[in-house]
């Protein structure tokens, strides 16, 4: 049996702003609203990943990874340096500038205003 995660909500405080700034940083697209409301803001994050990004009234934040390939790492810190949002080498310390990692020869940690920390990550 193969199992495969289709979609997770990712708690905002507002999901168009946060799908959107999750977009840009990642080199995605935001789909159109979905749900019985347009509830929720999809950010297609692969060919069997979508993010749903749903404003909640106390949105706590989520730890969400990613591996990438080398030149898609260069893509997502580029467009970090160029949006001005700081990111990090480190969870604790998600705003020092530096781009290593524990695990990986090349990774960065960034937060949005919901206090998700994403973390990108490259062999």
């Amino acid at each position: 049996m193969t199992i495969t995660l289709d979609h997770t909500i990712v708690p905002a405080l507002d999901n168009r702003r946060a799908a959107a700034f999750f977009a840009d940083v990642m080199g995605l697209e935001c789909l159109p609203p979905a749900g019985a409301r347009g509830h929720f803001v999809p950010v297609r994050v692969n060919e069997t990943l979508t993010f749903d990004f749903m404003t909640v009234e106390d949105p706590q934040g989520h730890h969400l990874a990613f591996d990438v390939d080398p030149e898609t790492f260069d893509g997502i810190l580029a467009r970090l340096r160029e949006l001005g949002v700081p990111y990090g080498d480190h969870p604790a310390h998600p705003d020092n500038g530096r781009t290593g990692h524990p695990f990986r020869p090349r990774g960065v940690f960034f937060a949005d205003e919901t206090r998700n920390l994403y973390e990108v990550m490259s062999g």
